[in-house]
């Protein structure tokens, strides 16, 4: 999706609840499928907001990769090992995440559980 579009959707959906990338249920994804590498982003616009966050049996560091995981209009999606489904939660339902928000400690402790 080119800028302008994107600009243009942000616009139409300026006030609304955004939809934030779930890292729980990604955790939990990941800890039952094991993929080989798994990336997350923003439907239509993985260009611009997706990167790779599970690589080698573990989470890839921030400083490694880069993800935009929050929108009023994209849904947050994962992609593990070219499967993609969306997986989010409305702002709402989560603890006080957002578009920074990368590997939350509850999401590492469900990926520490099952090793």
């Amino acid at each position: 999706m080119n800028t302008l579009d994107a600009f243009a959707r942000g616009e139409v959906n300026r006030g609304k609840e955004e939809m934030v990338f779930d890292w729980d249920e990604a955790a939990r994804r990941i800890a039952a499928t094991k993929p080989k590498v798994a990336s997350a982003g923003l439907a239509q616009d993985w260009d611009w907001t997706g990167g790779d966050i599970y690589r080698d049996g573990k989470p890839v560091n921030a400083d490694d990769t880069y993800v935009f995981l929050a929108s009023t209009w994209a849904t947050p999606e994962l992609d593990m090992d070219g499967v993609v489904q969306s997986c989010f939660k409305m702002e709402s339902e989560t603890p006080g995440w957002t578009s920074s928000t990368y590997w939350p400690e509850s999401a590492l402790a469900i990926l520490a559980a099952v090793r």
